[in-house]
């Protein structure tokens, strides 16, 4: 009994036909895993660059936007900073979907129309060229929860929040 159980132990060494799909086996579930990882990166960090340039789209337009000269004209006022939220967000002024990133509102962006000044002379040197004697900018920042296609819960990693700012000279004609 012995002998015919070594004889088989032996054959089943000697055999190289099964060799592959072990091999298989145990490299395939590691290499799903990696490249599920890396399809889930590459999708943050497609979502954050499409919410940056959302940002910066409505950074430039609130640096432009001039709800005096609306109302001067005899138009009705518009909201500068709502207009900017719907174009980081939805790319047009009016708001209509489909968002740059599905899951995106405007209540998570904030456009701070007047941002900060800054001299344009310190010390003596110039630190901006401008005809006065301030230059001020406009922020859009914004946030976005990641939810992604699920490997990084899948992994234990918990939610994740995108976070991008964008700050314009403000030029007001």
């Amino acid at each position: 009994m012995f002998a015919m159980l070594s004889r088989y132990l032996d054959r089943f060494r000697q055999d190289q036909r099964g060799a592959v799909l072990v091999e298989m086996t145990l490299i395939t579930p590691l290499m799903l895993i990696l490249s599920a990882g890396v399809f889930e990166f590459g999708n943050l960090i497609h979502d954050k660059l499409l919410m940056e340039a959302g940002l910066t789209d409505a950074a430039r337009y609130a640096a432009r936007c001039n709800s005096q000269l609306y109302t001067d004209s005899g138009l009705a006022a518009i909201n500068c900073a709502t207009i900017a939220a719907n174009i980081a967000v939805f790319g047009n002024p009016t708001g209509t979907a489909p968002a740059r990133v599905a899951g995106w509102q405007t209540s998570n962006v904030t456009v701070t129309t007047n941002y900060g000044c800054q001299d344009t002379v310190v010390a003596g040197v110039t630190q901006y060229r401008s005809t006065t004697a301030q230059v001020c900018t406009v922020r859009a920042s914004g946030t976005y929860p990641y939810t992604g296609v699920g490997m990084l819960a899948f992994i234990g990693v918990g939610p994740i929040t995108l976070q991008g700012s964008h700050d314009e000279r403000l030029i007001r004609f």
